[in-house]
């Protein structure tokens, strides 16, 4: 699966906002962006006045680096919203936080969302019961999120749960029992995302 191998803390500059892409080294004072607010390149020649389209083109870039998905991938949830027939934004988002990587690390099963894919694809999550190694899996309501019953799965989630407290949205609910599991209670609503984005841009930059 291609993803995004270069600095992520560039990415945070560029979007002008903390992703947290790293996860609790995004709360030390080692964050690239605390030490360097100004967006990438040679900041002497930027352009004053952002125009209208670049205005659009930053939510939608904003999202995609959040949740760790390239423009392909994006282009799929954004057809699969559209033929929702409800609100295209909020459905938009509700793909975004039904995806596996991205409940394994609201559960703080994992730092970052990209810690939360190596989890997964390593093999240390079933959904059911039944392992799953597919980070865009969508998670569906009733559906049991569960660190695989073995000591090296045990103890890397512990290890993050024990890391710092995470509030865990209302649309799952966290058991950190002998095995830590979560339970997708219903399906997420575009409210429930944390990242502050209009979702309206997106929806007219995606359909033009």
């Amino acid at each position: 699966m291609a993803r995004y191998t270069g600095p992520v803390c560039r990415l945070c500059r560029r979007d002008g906002m903390k992703l947290f892409l790293k996860g609790s080294r995004c709360d030390t004072p080692k964050c690239g962006f605390e030490r360097r607010e100004t967006p990438p390149g040679a900041a002497q020649f930027r352009r004053g006045k952002m125009t209208d389209y670049g205005l659009h083109l930053r939510e939608k870039q904003k999202v995609k680096h959040y949740y760790g998905v390239l423009e392909r991938q994006f282009r799929k949830y954004f057809r699969q919203a559209e033929r929702s027939g409800g609100n295209t934004g909020d459905t938009l988002m509700s793909l975004f936080e039904r995806r596996l990587d991205n409940v394994v690390h609201r559960l703080g099963f994992g730092q970052s969302r990209s810690q939360a894919r190596q989890i997964i694809n390593h093999g240390h999550i079933t959904v059911n019961g039944t392992r799953v190694d597919i980070a865009s899996y969508l998670v569906r309501p009733g559906d049991v999120i569960r660190v695989k019953n073995r000591a090296k799965s045990l103890d890397l989630v512990r290890a993050n749960l024990a890391e710092k407290h995470r509030d865990v949205p209302d649309f799952l609910s966290l058991n950190e029992g002998d095995i830590p599991e979560g339970i997708v209670s219903r399906l997420p609503l575009g409210d429930d995302a944390s990242l502050p984005v209009q979702t309206q841009l997106i929806v007219e930059i995606s359909s033009r």
